[in-house]
């Protein structure tokens, strides 16, 4: 009976210490209204567009300004016209969205809930 404790204790103690506490990655979490509830500025995009990569760079004087490519958008609603047109072309395309250190963190997420409302997935924050 002891040397089965001992192997019990053992298989123990080899468990602990190979498990992994911390919790697993998960997806943001985001509120969307659904499809259509929003009303989005409408924005013409001109023909030539670099479909590589879509870069959003979001900066913060007083008020919010995003500049998508060479492109900037004064509100949420022209930011969102804009990457309809972009997932309508191109949903699969990578997004990068850049910030600036003083930008609240909510305007940040306000443009990644934007960028999934309109369908775009592939999205990734740029690192300083």
């Amino acid at each position: 009976m002891t040397p089965m404790i001992d192997v019990i204790f053992l298989l123990l103690i080899f468990f602990i210490c190979t498990a992994d506490f911390n919790p697993p990655e998960k997806l943001l979490p985001a509120e969307l209204p659904p499809q259509g509830a929003s009303a989005a500025a409408e924005v013409i995009l001109p023909e030539p567009l670099n479909l590589d990569t879509v870069r959003i760079r979001i900066s913060f004087d007083q008020k919010p300004a995003w500049h998508i490519e060479d492109r900037v958008c004064t509100s949420s609603g022209e930011v969102q016209g804009l990457l309809q047109k972009i997932a309508a072309m191109k949903p699969d395309i990578p997004v990068i969205l850049e910030s600036e250190d003083r930008v609240p963190s909510e305007h940040v997420i306000d443009v990644y809930d934007i960028c999934r409302r309109t369908g775009l997935v592939n999205i990734q924050f740029a690192a300083d």
